[in-house]
């Protein structure tokens, strides 16, 4: 005998926050996409693959304007997710969402290898590619250790606070905190530190050889940092709104800081 199941199965609907890039282009747009070329030419895949969230809020344009712009940036593989402080008739269908009241993701992207251990609570290792936290846990969690070497490939995403390095960023790895960043080794690779808004952020690291450096979004290449700089034990942070400053201090047990300013 056969019997029909007519039982209709409900839809599961879950809510998650995923941490997005956020362009905010700047008039002449010209000069902006020039600019922006510059970054992935010197920082070689540094959006490849991240969801984009394309704010226009400050930016004068028309939907006619806006799409050549999305246009634009499709052809240098951004992909915009969304679409921020844009006027309901700049919408039309095909058009990435538009969307608002974006606040830091509670999310944690940790790579496979290394061992991350929440300060103040038990360690866990890392089994899969990424390690998501649930919201209410990663709220508890200000800061992460990360007691391996983060190898060339690999993201540290943590927008709840502080991440800490044993060990060396390899060129072509990344680090993305929402507080500062330290790393007892060589920095190749690249580090946004306070991504979620956080201009008091700083970066230390015992030897610095970076691809890509940022601090609340003011970021710099390889090729805009002092040579003096190169291979030396840094603390970095920014000064005013533009401007970077480096600790001109002599720090204990024989550790050397360069010294200099750079302003974006």
């Amino acid at each position: 005998m056969t019997k029909v199941l007519t039982d209709t199965r409900s839809i599961r609907i879950k809510g998650r926050s995923f941490l997005a890039l956020v362009l905010s282009p700047e008039p002449p747009l010209d000069a902006w996409l020039t600019r922006l070329d510059d970054l992935a030419s010197r920082s070689a895949g540094f959006f490849l693959g991240r969801p984009v969230v394309l704010d226009v809020a400050d930016l004068e344009i028309d939907r006619a304007g806006l799409k050549k712009l999305i246009d634009e940036l499709g052809q240098r593989n951004v992909r915009i997710m969304g679409i921020e402080g844009g006027r309901p008739s700049l919408f039309e269908p095909g058009m990435p969402p538009a969307m608002k009241g974006g606040r830091p993701a509670p999310d944690i992207e940790i790579p496979a290898e290394p061992t991350v251990e929440p300060v103040g609570a038990a360690s866990a290792k890392a089994s899969a590619s990424s390690v998501l936290v649930e919201p209410q846990a990663a709220r508890a969690i200000s800061s992460i250790v990360i007691r391996e070497p983060v190898r060339s490939g690999q993201s540290v995403i943590f927008p709840e606070g502080d991440v800490t390095v044993v060990g060396s960023v390899a060129s072509g790895a990344e680090i993305i905190a929402g507080g500062s960043v330290h790393i007892y080794g060589t920095l190749r690779g690249r580090v946004l530190a306070g991504s979620v808004g956080n201009a008091s952020a700083r970066i230390f690291c015992r030897r610095l050889e970076a691809e890509l450096l940022a601090i609340d979004g003011v970021y710099k290449t390889a090729e805009d940092m002092a040579p003096n700089l190169r291979g030396q034990a840094v603390q970095l942070w920014l000064e005013g709104i533009r401007s970077w400053q480096k600790d001109l201090t002599e720090p204990a047990a024989g550790q050397h800081t360069g010294a200099g300013r750079w302003r974006k």
